[in-house]
């Protein structure tokens, strides 16, 4: 499996909430590997390693390697991570086991380029990102890092959308999403409609008072 992002990790002997708490006290984050058909694992990991991941980026979509002393390493999605509600600390982490051949449902994130190119945003146009992630059905072999939107030749009221992305080759969309999602676009400069608006109405209450009876002329 490609691309595998080796974290170190210890096994667990007990689950529980008091084993979890021992964990925590020991100054590391109790976890669970689950799925594949086969008996969750308890293990636990350095929270410092945990918060690099989650300041990194794309981990949602990223297969780790999953490795204990003396054991088979395991190859997983981290799924869900909880924080601690004050401090924001890792507190709980869910892993999913994967393996080559069986599709997985990733969020995978998207790159923008070229937004300086822009016809439409030279244009003083205003780039309305309606999408920054994608949910997706994958090989875990080829969970992409990321998609491209290239924004460099988008002019006012154009659009990039789900078939204008790169790096979407071997995945499918997920949940029924129609293939022509949009995921970007360019709207008109907001100071001159909101401009354009005010001078229409303006044009329009100076045509209704020269109309009234006794209206003097300029």
């Amino acid at each position: 499996m490609a691309k595998l992002t080796t974290l170190a990790v210890s096994t667990r002997a007990k689950a529980g909430k008091g084993a979890a708490r021992a964990t925590r006290r020991a100054g590391l984050v109790p976890a669970v590997i689950y799925g594949g058909k086969q008996e969750p694992s308890i293990i636990a990991l350095d929270p410092r390693v945990i918060m690099k991941e989650l300041h990194r980026g794309g981990w949602s979509s990223r297969v780790y390697n999953l490795a204990a002393e003396g054991a088979e390493p395991v190859a997983a999605l981290i799924r869900d991570v909880q924080l601690h509600p004050v401090s924001d600390a890792p507190i709980h982490v869910d892993f999913q086991r994967v393996s080559a051949g069986t599709k997985v449902h990733v969020e995978v994130s998207i790159v923008f380029t070229g937004e300086e190119k822009a016809p439409g945003i030279k244009r003083g146009g205003v780039l309305n990102v309606v999408r920054h992630y994608v949910d997706v059905a994958a090989d875990p072999a080829n969970i992409p890092e990321h998609f491209t939107a290239d924004l460099s030749a988008l002019d006012i009221h154009d659009s990039v959308r789900w078939a204008d992305l790169k790096g979407t080759e071997g995945v499918a969309l997920t949940g029924g999403q129609a293939t022509d999602i949009v995921i970007a676009s360019v709207a008109p400069p907001t100071i001159d409609a909101e401009m354009e608006a005010e001078a229409a109405a303006k044009a329009a209450a100076a045509a209704e008072a020269a109309a009234k009876p006794g209206a003097k002329k300029k």
